[in-house]
């Protein structure tokens, strides 16, 4: 599989999650996009392949180089910790681990901006908690992306339009000037983009803020 780029996508039905499944079916030095889902896709393409699975129990994947990780749910909609801890990090790491016993040695990871492990806020202390427990796996290249708030058409996506996201992207219009660059919001797009981007050539682990994926 020299010189083949084989990846992996959990989360392709989510705002990044989806732009990074679009950005790569368009990219020519991608051979393989393997997504994992629970529900079937909406999308078709010659190099997709589709896997449903319980992610409770993932079973062997085929042979990849690299895997994006963009599973997530909002306190609100898990409904409690423990759902959304199972969530957010269960599921990701689960898939990483996968990833990495079918051969991926590259992650790229859709974190938050304050992501810490030892962070007083529980959803940015279980955001920090797996991008240590990502570490823990010693991947060749690791890319977290921490963006700040997320703008895309989430309608489209049949997802539920956030009220803070609609009254961030009218309000920035007129301060955007006056925000700091990693503080702007950033279209999911442009996450994607550097993720897919950074991944196949970083042999670190690098974290990705807004600003700086602001001109991916």
């Amino acid at each position: 599989m020299a010189g083949k780029r084989h990846i992996a996508i959990a989360g392709a039905s989510g705002l990044v999650g989806n732009a990074i499944l679009r950005n790569a079916l368009e990219d020519p030095s991608i051979e393989e996009v393997h997504v994992l889902c629970r529900q079937p896709l909406t999308v078709s393409h010659p190099k997709l392949l589709e896997h449903q699975v319980d992610f409770q129990l993932i079973p062997p994947l085929p042979e990849i180089n690299e895997v994006y990780l963009a599973v997530g749910t909002t306190m609100h909609q898990a409904g409690s910790r423990a759902a959304f801890r199972a969530v957010d990090l269960t599921i990701n790491l689960a898939v990483a681990q996968a990833a990495r016993a079918a051969g991926a040695q590259r992650i790229g990871l859709v974190s938050a901006m304050a992501a810490n492990p030892k962070s007083p806020f529980f959803y940015n202390r279980v955001k920090g908690e797996l991008e240590a427990a990502l570490t823990d796996l010693s991947p060749d290249g690791l890319v977290i992306a921490r963006p700040s708030m997320l703008l895309g058409d989430r309608e489209a996506l049949g997802q539920p339009i956030r009220a803070s996201e609609t009254l961030t992207r009218y309000a920035s219009r007129v301060v955007w000037p006056l925000i700091p660059q990693h503080y702007r919001p950033i279209q999911a797009q442009k996450v994607a983009r550097a993720l897919l981007h950074h991944v196949p050539t970083t042999d670190q682990t690098i974290i990705l803020r807004s600003g700086e994926m602001q001109t991916a």
